[in-house]
């Protein structure tokens, strides 16, 4: 396979941090060439979930690069044209809202906003507890929008969260290789866990 450079960009949604962590294995795993992008609220915050400095550590070992956690170190990555493929992933509410809404204030959507720029593709893996409620619309909206493309995605637990949403982030590779392609990964609305 050719050389890709990807980053892989972490919001809040901590609870699945640690599906997002062995997706972020497996992208290392198979284009090797991998910038951690972390939000500033993910790099300071410790949840029950885990220690924001082990998270950090963590993903500096699995890319062997130190994470971008400012919107300072995340502006170049437009003009020099670092990356080839950018995701997201975990992607809130609130970051789908920003996107979809052209709102540039963390590390996060500034890479957003850089790298597609340079008219290349943006993988979005969504994680939101209002995915059926109110942030459809931004979903609508970014699967609209050009160079743009969602990792597939079900509800994650329909009885006791009916407008949850999650990615399903083992596909989290394929659907980088499809943007890459110009395609948006099929199926995009998934079955119940278990089903495609």
């Amino acid at each position: 396979m050719e050389h890709v450079r990807v980053g892989f960009a972490f919001c809040g949604s901590f609870c699945t941090w640690g599906a997002a962590m062995a997706a972020l294995e497996q992208v290392a795993g198979r284009y090797g060439d991998v910038t951690p992008i972390v939000s500033e609220t993910g790099a300071a915050t410790d949840t029950r979930f885990g220690n924001a400095h082990d998270f950090m550590r963590e993903m500096q070992r699995i890319c062997d690069k130190r994470p971008i956690d400012s919107i300072r170190a995340a502006e170049p990555i437009g003009p020099r044209k670092l990356l080839d493929v950018l995701v997201i992933c975990p992607c809130t509410g609130n970051t789908l809202a920003k996107l979809a809404a052209g709102i540039t204030d963390s590390s996060v959507t500034m890479a957003a906003k850089a790298h597609l720029r340079n008219g290349r593709p943006l993988v979005v893996a969504v994680s939101t507890n209002d995915g059926l409620a109110s942030s459809a619309k931004n979903i609508g909206t970014l699967l609209d929008k050009k160079n743009v493309y969602l990792v597939p995605f079900r509800q994650d637990d329909p009885a006791k969260k009916p407008t949850s949403l999650v990615a399903d982030f083992p596909r989290v590779p394929d659907a980088i290789d499809a943007a890459l392609r110009g395609e948006q990964l099929q199926p995009v609305l998934l079955g119940p866990k278990g089903e495609t």
